[in-house]
């Protein structure tokens, strides 16, 4: 059935985006930012586009704190169901509204990762045994009458009755909130278990199979023999790969999914195909600017039929939680349009532009895998990327600040093979090595758990939180910088 109706939407794109952008205009034309809008005398997209201006989260603030304070008909119908809490870079804490409209679109979207899975598959085993999600606490606080809490804590208030049978940690321990003791609960909970699918964000997976491993020497297909498919998302798994795979001890299936406070986008629905269906049936208009007119004063903005492959696009979305024109802070890239795949490609804000070189957080990954391909002993934890402007001696450059699980036999081949790679995939940033403005990239090992010590540090260990791929400026690395390995 759910196959079927993928079907149906996925082969008819603009259609059923341009259904929904009318039907949620339609819903929440009496609200108020409806009536500041216009939108009883929206008719096409372009009417849309001139009325409903792209904002971030600070622009649509001044809604946003009308809605937290309890008040009804604000971005949309009545009240939200709940209140989003999630960090931003440069809001503090951020309230994403989840109403009753877009409740499904969190909860059915996952559910038809799964089952779209088991129908390409044919693999349905997984769902007999225990499942684990790692995430946030379930626990839900109240803000102007609304429950407010993590998106991971909100969902799990509704997990189908199906699945909930099997599901682990216990409530009483998913609400622990300092994570390195959640985790040994968890452990203590999952180590006997028939554990059959683990999902989580891969580096906090990690560290649960690392605690895993220090406690029985074993490797994870050992503990869980019946442990099969693994869901993730929040992060790019590349860079993570090859570690968790050898703490599992084998190779299994895997699932992407792209769910975020403000909508779930996408998710992989295909073992064979590379990116994730976009969801285009699922209460939210999508609109799309080009990555490198963003920040021009009129961008281009465009809707689901005119984008081209293999372009990188900053993400709108207009939804049924009452988010319009809103800049979700990604960037993705098509791979496919029939059905409509996506990956993404980073985070708008998220660059190197020290110099005039705009360097993506894609980038960086793709020159970080190809050259573990060709350093096969190399295992990474975790890096981060930021530019060093005012090196000690020397010419300025980037500073990687990489935490190896395996460091390379040859620290400066493979930091010459990087940069080589960088320089391949960025014209801008070969130009200035080229011109002698930068040298080349200089890797800073740090010493192990240092991202963990580092989260922790920031109050934000476990959970969904994560450290950016690389930053424009040296806060982070400047902190990190601390972990280096003697």
């Amino acid at each position: 059935m759910i196959a079927k109706e993928t079907i149906t939407w996925s082969s008819q794109p603009a259609l059923y985006q341009e259904r929904t952008r009318q039907g949620i205009i339609a819903k929440a034309a009496s609200t108020q930012f409806g009536k500041d809008h216009g939108f009883h005398e929206l008719k096409t997209y372009e009417d849309f586009k001139k009325s409903v201006p792209v904002k971030d989260y600070e622009a649509l603030k001044p809604y946003i704190d009308q809605v937290v304070e309890g008040k009804p008909d604000i971005l949309w119908p009545g009240k939200p169901a709940y209140l989003s809490k999630t960090s931003g870079t440069t809001s503090g804490t951020k309230y994403i509204p989840v109403t009753k409209d877009s409740i499904p679109n969190h909860i059915n979207s996952a559910r038809n990762a799964l089952l779209s899975y088991v129908h390409e598959s044919g693999r349905s085993k997984f769902l007999d045994g225990k499942l684990i999600f790692l995430s946030g606490s379930p626990e839900l606080a109240q803000k102007g009458g609304i429950n407010t809490g993590r998106l991971s804590g909100i969902v799990n208030h509704h997990v189908p009755a199906y699945l909930r049978g099997n599901q682990l940690p216990s409530y009483t321990t998913n609400c622990i909130e300092d994570w390195e003791e959640k985790l040994d609960k968890i452990i203590d909970e999952t180590i006997d278990q028939p554990m059959t699918l683990i999902s989580g964000i891969p580096p906090w997976v990690q560290m649960y199979f690392d605690k895993i491993q220090a406690r029985t020497g074993k490797h994870i297909k050992d503990v869980f023999p019946d442990f099969s498919l693994f869901v993730y998302g929040g992060v790019n798994f590349e860079p993570y790969r090859n570690k968790l795979f050898e703490s599992i001890g084998k190779k299994i299936d895997s699932i992407e999914l792209y769910p975020a406070s403000e909508g779930f986008i996408a998710y992989q629905d295909s073992q064979h195909e590379e990116g994730m269906l976009m969801l285009l049936n699922s209460g939210i208009f999508y609109e799309f600017i080009p990555a490198e007119e963003y920040f021009n004063e009129h961008p281009s903005r465009i809707s689901i039929d005119e984008v081209e492959l293999g372009k990188n696009y900053a993400l709108i979305i207009n939804s049924n939680a009452g988010l319009w024109g809103y800049s979700i802070g990604d960037t993705i890239k098509f791979v496919s349009k029939d059905p409509y795949r996506i990956i993404v490609s980073g985070r708008i804000k998220h660059f190197i532009s020290a110099f005039g070189e705009h360097v993506i957080g894609e980038e960086v990954e793709k020159a970080m895998k190809a050259t573990m391909e060709q350093f096969r002993e190399v295992n990474l934890a975790e890096f981060t990327v930021a530019p060093q402007v005012t090196p000690s001696e020397g010419l300025p450059h980037h500073e990687w600040l990489v935490e190896f699980s395996n460091p390379p036999t040859d620290l400066q081949a493979f930091s010459l093979k990087l940069d080589e790679h960088l320089r391949k995939l960025n014209v801008y940033y070969d130009d200035l090595i080229t011109g002698n403005i930068l040298r080349s990239l200089k890797i800073t090992s740090l010493k192990r758990n240092a991202f963990i010590e580092y989260m922790k540090s920031q109050g934000k260990l476990g959970g969904q939180n994560k450290v950016p791929r690389l930053s424009n400026d040296r806060k982070i690395a400047d902190e990190l910088i601390r972990f280096k390995s003697q």
